[in-house]
């Protein structure tokens, strides 16, 4: 009773075992074709066999024996070489301020983040001295010009000499000069922006005294910033003006932005073997900031290889090779690679243009089998 038991199982086993590896396992088809099953299953639709030949090399109706397999032509591509280097931002345009005379500041009218235009008051020190000074040169050049009038009529009734006219003529466009440097004197008491842009922290507050050497803020004009970075001496002669440039913020990392190359050092420094570069980038929404750390990437263009999947290279005792189809039979192409991509693989190799790279069935192949070659799925 066991035994006939064990028999029904055995049987049930090969009925299921049987068409199982006759579908996900290409390599029992000509062992089943020998036994006379490869036929039943394929009727049954158990079995996909490869359709009639559609005109291309290594495609074509299978034979008992063909070995199935998937395979794509060989493209070509160029050679991506991105550069990764890390960079600083700065505004477009920045100034430091400072009053160009001492004295007091008596009055602040903008605060650090205020966005201001050129000639925008930043701060105003204590005047009335400068003032003064520009009142008593008016004064002066009020009483020479009178002196030089005064003369004139006199010079009329020849009462004046020609030494005191020149005398007061002298005096005269002293006393322009003087009022000109008082003029500019009372000017330098105000501070005015000289660029558009955004005023930084304020040091100095109203009461306290500064000289020429203080400080009193920064503005930046941060609507572009320009990045300044360098690359090895051995892409110098690849940069040029105006070349596409990709700036990533290292604390932003989803602030990728679009720029390109505005200026190239005109000499390689010889202690880094660097050339240093900037380039320009836009600041959507204003969310980048002068000083940020960026990553800059830079992609050059080279020469055109071979591209093939990543799946259809294997590994041997001498190196890397794909399996090709040509003339319906498999042949072993070493290669060498140039560039892995998450798509595809630069490689080198003697291909022709008809062939067709095998992407599935590489572990059924063996040089000169005959294979039956089934569009790739789409």
């Amino acid at each position: 009773m066991k035994l006939g038991v064990q028999l029904v199982v055995i049987a049930l086993l090969g009925a299921v075992a049987v068409p199982v590896s006759a579908r996900f396992v290409p390599g029992t088809h000509p062992w089943l074709d020998r036994i006379g099953l490869l036929g039943p299953l394929t009727t049954a639709g158990l079995v996909q066999v490869a359709d009639a030949d559609n005109g291309r090399p290594g495609q074509g109706a299978r034979g008992a024996g063909d070995v199935p397999v998937m395979a794509v032509p060989v493209e070509t591509r160029a050679l991506q070489d991105v550069l990764s280097v890390i960079g600083s931002g700065q505004g477009a345009q920045a100034a430091d301020l400072a009053f160009g005379v001492t004295g007091r500041i008596v009055e602040i009218p903008v605060a650090p983040s205020d966005q201001v235009k050129a000639g925008t008051v930043i701060a105003r020190l204590d005047a009335a001295g400068a003032q003064l000074s520009v009142d008593r040169a008016r004064l002066v050049l009020e009483d020479a010009q009178r002196t030089v009038t005064r003369l004139d009529q006199l010079a009329q009734s020849g009462t004046a000499t020609s030494l005191q006219r020149q005398e007061a003529e002298l005096a005269l466009r002293t006393a322009e000069l003087e009022l000109q440097i008082a003029e500019r004197t009372l000017a330098d008491h105000q501070l005015l922006a000289p660029i558009p842009g955004f005023v930084g922290l304020i040091g100095p507050q109203p009461g306290d005294l500064v000289t020429p050497s203080t400080v009193i803020t920064r503005i930046e004009d941060r609507s572009t910033l320009a990045l300044d970075f360098r690359v090895p001496e051995r892409l110098a002669s690849l940069m040029r003006l105006e070349d596409t440039v990709s700036a990533t913020a290292i604390s932003l990392p989803d602030s990728t932005v679009e720029g390109r190359i505005t200026a190239l050092d005109n000499r390689v420094d010889e202690a880094s073997r660097t050339l240093r570069v900037k380039a320009s980038i836009a600041n959507p929404k204003d969310r980048l900031r002068a000083g940020m750390a960026f990553r800059i990437d830079l992609a050059f263009t080279g020469a055109s290889y071979s591209a093939v999947d990543p799946l259809s290279i294997q590994w041997g005792t001498d190196g890397a090779y794909v399996w090709v189809v040509r003339e319906a039979k498999a042949t072993r192409l070493p290669i060498g690679i140039v560039q892995r991509n998450a798509d595809f693989v630069l490689v080198e190799g003697a291909f022709l243009p008809e062939d067709l790279v095998v992407t599935e069935g590489v572990n059924l192949l063996r040089p000169g089998a005959s294979v039956a070659v089934t569009p790739p799925r789409s």
